[in-house]
């Protein structure tokens, strides 16, 4: 080798090690984010994130602890890294916008110990947030392996403003507590659920989605996307660092998860922006997701139904035929016992439902409390409560089908699991053959108290998994299904289209037996659970007060009429409930107008304005329509604003039907008064809105017709 041969091998050798051990960073798209990839003297992988310029997370440390085995944490050395961009375009099945554009700049990182155990980390980072992931490579001596705990850092730069539920593993449906990060005490939880006693897991813990805001006036959420084969992460806060680091559900024996290479775990997602509509705009979490991995879905399709249901909270029929205690009868047994008169689920009242639903346009009537089990099933941790097949002798599910079939409705199946998913597994199949022997193509499904197998939680790696089994289960017998009592969603509703909406939060219910939600409520969750995807929250109540039913009930809604019909709006879901009664709804039909006029599917939307806690306004146009509707809903505060109509088709004159809160309305003290009107606009309308305490505006935008044109004000 001669001095020229040595001195560029020497030159190369000395670029390449520089380029390996110096820092790594990536931009996004546009320019406005910065992800950095480094590694400590240690051999720690560690990030940082700015954005604009300004730090937005400072140096946080990566890694996962293996089960007696060395800690994929420290050690490390960088062997490799690949840099590579993607733009590209998908249409989901159904959603918020006909084509969502997947543009992001990514970062792969190969690490190595000197035991040879290898990780990689991947980094995606889009426009308005970062998403990165843990890869296991298949490798000798770690194919098999139990994750104990995952080091996973979010420092802060300070002490923000943070929208927060306790930290909890078996429950989401808790009000949200806005504080400083310092003065988080999620102790507050074990005493505000009023479903059961809960696994409240310590003052510092809260979940994600967890949404935060600056000082400086920007938006940080928290969260994670793709959650398969892994428990929830929770997040645990460092009061006086604001550091943040990932907690995840254990299992019975306090390990996390189980896993075999080669596999990944969820994508944990950063969003960050200086305009909060940009957050509730993000398609980072859905992109995140696998596509679908069903090929045929034509048979999945939105859903705006009514049902047996509210009833049933504010005490009106109940879900039980009997007021026996529950023991294994067969339906010859059920037959010959005496019911208590106020069972809800009958064949009379279901038909009732489903005139109704004919009336007026509604897709599908749910039905609760059919099935046979719910003497006594609540709380008891009984493994077969419900067959998921045997109806109460008053609900004649034959006749029921011919009836619906007539009137050109569908009805929705209830599957109430009291919580043993074991049982459910066992009978899935059964279940889901009856259904579709009786013509129901969508489920309902339940998870309400302690998990059977004893020792898991609701959030576990165990139960994640089944509820992405009930989902592949399901499409395989072309069935939709809405869960409640899961775990919140990570955009899985791209990879499983057929999994409609979810509940997991606290929901409208609540109001109807407990002290309810506060009218902040609605304007939070579309920055926290609905950033995962729908939530199925039952809106549409219109007699607000419980003591319609009782005169003793002190609860309520805690929200004005119009602020109900515009949740229609606000928050989105393909599977939307018009949640009261058809009794009700028949006192106010012209308010009802809304609910049976608005869409449940969407090719555009837009958030005109939004702050987290405060208020949200949005505006969709519907699929395949030149119509468009607007909700806008505000907290215990009034509000006015002045709404620009520049998404309106240009050229076109569009009839904008607002209803709004009354004059003297009140969301407690004078609920139910609102007012509608008529007014013709075009794209250069500005709309003035006015909001009162928990009040809301709806309008419809619909092409006005020539009559209308000649006799219509304009707004």
């Amino acid at each position: 080798m001669n001095k020229h041969e040595f001195i560029s091998i020497l030159t190369f050798l000395i670029f390449m090690i520089t380029h390996i051990l110096s820092p790594q960073t990536i931009n996004s798209p546009d320019g406005r984010l910065s992800l950095t990839f480094s590694m400590t003297d240690y051999g720690e992988p560690v990030y940082e994130l700015t954005f604009n310029k300004m730090q937005i997370i400072n140096k946080s440390k990566l890694g996962i602890f293996i089960k007696d085995q060395a800690n994929l944490a420290e050690g490390f050395t960088l062997v490799n890294h690949e840099t590579s961009s993607y733009d590209g375009s998908w249409q989901p099945v159904w959603g918020e916008v006909k084509t969502i554009r997947n543009n992001y700049n990514e970062l792969l990182v190969s690490l190595r110990r000197r035991d040879n155990r290898e990780l990689r980390i991947r980094f995606r980072l889009f426009n308005d947030g970062l998403g990165f992931r843990y890869e296991f490579p298949q490798q000798d001596g770690l194919k098999y392996f139990t994750v104990s705990d995952e080091l996973t850092e979010f420092n802060l730069t300070a002490d923000h403003k943070a929208f927060w539920i306790p930290g909890d593993y078996d429950s989401n449906e808790y009000f949200y507590t806005t504080t400083k990060l310092s003065e988080v005490d999620a102790s507050y939880g074990a005493t505000i659920n009023e479903i059961s006693t809960k696994s409240i897991i310590g003052k510092n813990f809260v979940q994600t989605p967890l949404m935060m805001k600056t000082s400086d006036n920007l938006y940080i959420n928290i969260h994670e996307a793709g959650l398969i084969n892994y428990p929830v992460m929770q997040i645990e806060i460092n009061q006086k660092t604001f550091s943040l680091r990932s907690h995840l559900v254990p299992d019975v024996l306090g390990n996390k998860a189980y896993l075999q290479t080669p596999c990944h775990t969820p994508y944990r997602t950063i969003l960050v922006s200086d305009n909060a509509p940009a957050i509730l705009e993000s398609k980072t979490i859905l992109n995140l997701n696998d596509p679908s991995q069903i090929e045929n879905t034509s048979w999945i399709k939105p859903i705006k139904y009514i049902g047996i249901w509210w009833e049933l909270h504010v005490g009106v029929s109940n879900w039980n035929y009997s007021d026996i205690n529950n023991v294994k009868l067969d339906l010859t047994d059920w037959k010959n016992l005496t019911p208590t008169g106020k069972h809800g689920a009958t064949t009379e009242r279901t038909k009732f439902y489903i005139d109704f639903a004919a009336e007026h346009g509604f897709d599908a009537v749910l039905v609760e409390g059919w099935n046979i089990g719910w003497e006594d099933w609540f709380g008891q941790w009984k493994e077969n409560v419900f067959d998921f097949i045997t109806p109460y002798p008053d609900f004649d599910l034959l006749e029921l089908q011919k009836y619906a079939e007539s009137k050109n409705v569908k009805l929705i199946m209830h599957h109430e699991t009291s919580a043993s998913a074991t049982n459910y597994e066992r009978r899935m199949d059964e279940a889901f053959r009856f259904m579709k022997n009786f013509g129901y193509d969508a489920v309902k499904t339940g998870y309400v108290g302690r998990i059977i197998p004893r020792g898991e939680y609701h959030d576990g790696q165990w139960m994640i998994n089944h509820y992405i089994h009930a989902a592949r289960k399901s499409a395989g017998y072309q069935i939709m299904i809405n869960s409640h009592e899961s775990c919140r969603p990570t955009g899985l509703h791209r990879t499983f289209p057929n999994w409609l909406s979810s509940e997991a939060a606290r929901g409208n219910e609540f109001n109807a037996w407990s002290r309810g939600n506060p009218p902040e409520h609605e304007t939070i969750l579309p920055f926290t659970r609905l950033m995962g995807g729908p939530m199925d929250y039952t809106p549409g109540i219109f007699e607000i007060k419980m003591n319609y039913y009782d005169p003793s009930k002190k609860f309520q809604v805690h929200t004005t009429l119009t602020k109900q019909l515009a949740l229609y709006v606000t928050m989105y879901s393909p599977l939307q409930m018009a949640a009261d009664l058809p009794e009700n709804y028949s006192k106010y039909l012209d308010a009802f107008r809304f609910i049976k006029d608005v869409p449940v599917d969407w090719d555009e939307t837009k958030v005109l304005e939004a702050e987290p806690g405060d208020y949200v306004t949005i505006v969709r146009k519907a699929k395949n329509n030149d119509s468009w509707f607007l909700g806008a809903i505000t907290d215990e505060n009034k509000r006015t604003s002045e709404i620009s109509c520049d998404f309106l088709t240009t050229d076109k004159w569009y009839t904008a039907t607002v209803y709004s809160d009354g004059e003297n309305a009140h969301w407690e003290k004078n609920p139910i008064s609102y007012q509608i009107n008529k007014y013709l606009v075009n794209s250069k309308t500005r709309l003035k809105l006015s909001l009162v305490e928990s009040g809301g505006t709806a309008i419809s935008f619909l092409i006005a017709s020539p009559e209308e044109i000649k006799t219509l004000d304009k707004y």
